[in-house]
């Protein structure tokens, strides 16, 4: 593969298919060979728009071409488990979207698969991979602020959203939590890992699936993080990072940020731009360079989003869950898998 572009197959076609695909595209290294959809037509019409030389109706057909490198999953986060491990089992790579699945039993299969095979697997969690949200976890992690004591992230969107739509429909893994929440709760975890304990609220819908939902997650060293997401109301989608002393300020878009400002005592407030030559803020390129980065070195998984971490986060969410009552068709018959 060294030297030799990187071929991608991109499985199911909706909106952040296409965003990613688009941005694949403006790589050099990057080879976009295959597509596929339960519908022949829409692969189709999807390889026609983007000149992709295959498409399959089918997501066996895109698995088992061995012209392909590495797979991006893009389907609603219900058929994760099924679709990355249809690719994995086939010998692919795989790029999978976040959330990575819909409770930490299907990711801790999907991580046994992956890893039984010796096979790449990454969560699609672009935030990890974007150049100013690594800054500032090196900016904690090296001391600006001093010790971690609050984070506070939210992400809330409003719209109109039937209950057929995929936000609202429990048989799709509907609902805030999953959607956005996975944002605020992987940035905490960012910079603090795992929290010890969960608490949480929520406003469901009446499908069973959670409108808005806020949570606070504490660690045994006494630090804490509010997070919050919603369907029902548009938030600033703000971070703020609080340290002994100082703190980061992320105004907007805090999962792919502009711009930042870091706070330290005694000293004036420093801002810190995205570069324009590493492309537009709301970019997936760059989770994309990291797999092709981690394929050419032969790794199967990524430091920047290591696959423990995954099911960190994961575990997180099966506790917000279990605190808010919200369970998807599939988990009805027993437990779900949470922290009590």
């Amino acid at each position: 593969m060294v030297g030799e572009p990187v071929r991608w197959g991109i499985l199911a076609t909706g909106g952040i298919a296409a965003a990613f695909t688009a941005d694949l595209m403006d790589l050099p290294d990057a080879k976009v060979v295959a597509v596929a959809s339960r519908s022949t037509e829409s692969a189709e019409n999807f390889a026609g728009r983007f000149g992709i030389p295959r498409a399959y109706g089918d997501w066996g057909a895109l698995a088992a071409d061995d012209d392909i490198d590495v797979v991006y999953v893009a389907t609603p986060h219900s058929a994760h488990r099924a679709a990355a491990g249809l690719c994995l089992e086939a010998g692919r790579s795989v790029l999978c979207e976040k959330p990575f699945t819909l409770n930490v039993r299907e990711a801790e299969e999907l991580v046994a698969l992956a890893r039984r095979r010796g096979a790449f697997l990454m969560e699609a969690m672009w935030m990890y991979c974007n150049p100013l949200i690594r800054r500032v976890a090196d900016l904690v992690r090296d001391g600006a602020i001093g010790e971690v004591r609050s984070v506070q992230a939210d992400f809330g969107i409003t719209g109109d959203f039937p209950p057929s739509h995929r936000l609202r429909d429990p048989a799709q893994g509907g609902g805030a939590l999953l959607d956005l929440g996975v944002y605020p709760v992987s940035f905490a975890q960012l910079l603090l890992g795992e929290p010890s304990d969960v608490a949480a609220r929520a406003v469901l819908s009446q499908e069973g699936v959670d409108l808005q939902t806020g949570a606070l997650l504490s660690w045994e060293g006494g630090a804490q993080a509010l997070v919050h997401c919603s369907i029902i109301g548009e938030s600033p989608r703000t971070a703020t990072v609080t340290g002994s002393r100082g703190r980061i300020d992320i105004p907007h878009t805090f999962f792919h940020p502009d711009r930042f400002v870091l706070h330290r005592d005694g000293h004036a407030a420093e801002e810190f731009r995205a570069d324009p030559a590493d492309g537009p803020v709301n970019s997936l390129r760059h989770e994309a360079v990291e797999v092709m980065r981690a394929l050419r070195a032969g790794e199967t998984e990524s430091p920047l989003v290591p696959l423990d971490g995954t099911l960190a986060v994961m575990r997180t969410l099966d506790a917000i869950r279990d605190r808010i009552g919200v369970r998807y068709p599939e988990e009805t018959t027993g437990p779900l898998v949470a922290r009590t």
